[in-house]
């Protein structure tokens, strides 16, 4: 049996990280027995990854590389990076500079590497160059967004694996139509550093405006623990409510929290990608809230065919902050017929995977340039 070995552990705090992790693995479960590295992980991680009683399970990255490289040696092996966002540092590359001896292993012996579901945070030409070899050793590369795909010039381009999870696609097919049941609106900022900018204050009018004007509660909520603080200010400056991540609470159990919330939401605003992704795949209007001109929450949308979805939380303007909210709200039957073609897209290259790991398909490392046609 080939056994399939995979990075589980991510930011602890982080439950975006656990919801791409936990997409990949059930992709590739298929392929073999699973060997799972996930670290000293918290209460609630592993469950919220979905390992299951016959994954095998490591605490020790060193235990986990050993059994690996023994089994590519062996020839009976498959590894597959992490999903995420890249830091193109040498301590944010750490993963695809580490594991090239087990890369080169599996090379050599018929193993399969594969590289799914990947961003980068930076464009720099020399990182790029040492991301060269890691690649070259994958058997297939599928980056998350367009311009990481135009800026890596090989491998082919998919939608973040986020936008698979969520409500089934009967649900989502009857998302395009507004409904009196969702009448919350949900904002998330980041709060990781107290030195960050903090939204404007016609910002926060513009949304109160929009929340009164469409009769919506508003919630200020924490996907990810270190925003906890800047949680707890915006539903004070909203006069909303405030769904937070005590400590006691399993990483598990907050996204149950979270998810039941975002069932209920007409329209969600942030600066963190999946949280706008996560309560978008249960029903609300994605708006990113960026407050430093970053593009992030633009570029992954319109990887999906859905442009223009960001509102400045740097605006000057309340009127043109709520004018824009409305207008997305107006879009929604064309941004959910989006997520449904993206799902499909996701699921063609979920098989494709399974046949490269199965070694029923060649490799595909085409040059990404301009949308993926399925």
């Amino acid at each position: 049996m080939t056994k399939v070995f995979a990075i589980g552990r991510g930011q602890y705090e982080n439950i975006g990280d656990i919801i791409l992790r936990r997409q990949l693995l059930d992709w590739v479960r298929p392929a073999g027995e699973m060997h799972v590295y996930v670290g000293s992980s918290p209460a609630g991680y592993d469950e919220g990854l979905g390992l299951r009683p016959d994954d095998r399970v490591y605490r020790s990255l060193r235990n986990w590389y050993r059994v690996a490289l023994g089994s590519a040696l062996r020839g009976n092996a498959a590894y597959v990076f992490k999903p995420g966002e890249i830091q193109l540092t040498l301590i944010g590359m750490k993963e695809h500079l580490s594991v090239l001896p087990l890369l080169l292993a599996l090379r050599l012996r018929g193993g399969t590497a594969i590289r799914a579901g990947v961003g980068t945070r930076n464009y720099a030409p020399v990182p790029r160059g040492l991301m060269r070899p890691s690649i070259a050793l994958s058997d297939l590369t599928l980056w998350r967004d367009e311009a990481t795909g135009a800026y890596m010039r090989t491998g082919e381009v998919m939608p973040d694996l986020a936008f698979g999870e969520g409500a089934d696609d009967a649900a989502v097919a009857s998302f395009s139509a507004p409904s009196p049941a969702r009448d919350v609106l949900v904002v998330s900022m980041r709060g990781d550093d107290p030195a960050r900018p903090y939204p404007s204050r016609a910002w926060l009018a513009g949304v109160r405006a929009h929340a009164a004007a469409n009769g919506l509660q508003i919630w200020a909520v924490t996907q990810v623990r270190t925003d906890d603080v800047r949680t707890v200010r915006l539903a004070a400056d909203l006069g909303g409510q405030a769904l937070t991540w005590h400590e006691s609470t399993g990483h598990d159990e907050q996204e149950r929290r979270l998810r039941a919330l975002y069932s209920r939401t007409a329209i969600v605003l942030s600066d963190r990608l999946h949280v706008v992704i996560a309560a978008f795949t249960e029903g609300a209007v994605p708006v990113g809230a960026p407050i430093d001109g970053s593009d992030k929450v633009d570029r992954h949308f319109a990887t999906i065919g859905v442009d223009g979805v960001s509102v400045s939380a740097a605006a000057e303007s309340a009127e043109v902050v709520a004018e824009q909210l409305a207008a997305l709200a107006g879009r929604r039957a064309e941004m959910f017929a989006c997520l449904l073609e993206a799902r499909a897209r996701l699921r063609r290259h979920r098989d494709e995977i399974l046949q490269v790991l199965s070694g029923r398909s060649p490799a595909s490392q085409a040059t990404a340039t301009g949308p993926l046609g399925g």
